[in-house]
């Protein structure tokens, strides 16, 4: 037999194969149509029959650590920290007289926090979880190191907040989760 007529035989049984495990999975789950059932990978169904299949999540989306945030989205991230939290305001007294801006000189905003650049580098984006209070995003938020502070060090972070002095110190010090965004 010539090699070139086996693999032609070959694809055509492989294909005729693939129809027929089409046929028999969109019988077994009537909300699939043939095109859709062709286009899933005999490792990416996990349930047949079922009212919905089920998907494997492929070998890169297991080993990619994923955030996902209190609005749905997914963040894909590189570093997970336990880091204490306290809270900080545009007062110059907070801020070494430099008044309501950053490491950079941008206005400081929701979203803006003091790191230690030894431990996140300046200009990192973060998604802060677990605070409990009532100025920040409920569930969590996205956020810059985009400033410093002569008492943020290791892993500890000073979270702005939009607020009075006497109402941020109601924020004291938390056990927060941070993870760094790509």
């Amino acid at each position: 037999m010539n090699k070139k007529f086996a693999f032609i035989l070959i694809i055509l049984i492989t294909s005729l194969l693939s129809l027929k495990a089409a046929e028999a999975l969109s019988v077994s789950n009537p909300q699939l149509n043939k095109k859709q059932v062709q286009t899933l990978s005999s490792d990416e169904v996990t349930t047949l029959g079922s009212a919905k299949p089920t998907l494997k999540k492929t070998a890169y989306e297991e080993s990619v650590p994923q955030v996902k945030a209190a609005n749905g989205k997914v963040y894909t991230y590189t570093k997970k920290l336990a880091v204490k939290a306290t809270a900080y305001t545009a007062s110059a007294a907070e801020n070494g007289g430099w008044g309501a801006v950053d490491y950079f000189g941008n206005k400081l905003k929701v979203g803006t926090v003091a790191v230690d650049p030894k431990v996140i580098p300046l200009g990192t984006k973060l998604y802060i979880t677990g605070y409990d209070y009532a100025g920040l995003p409920e569930g969590g938020m996205l956020a810059v190191a985009s400033d410093i502070g002569g008492a943020v060090k290791g892993n500890k972070i000073d979270i702005f907040v939009p607020d009075s002095r006497s109402q941020a110190m109601k924020f004291g010090i938390q056990k927060l989760k941070v993870f760094v965004i790509e």
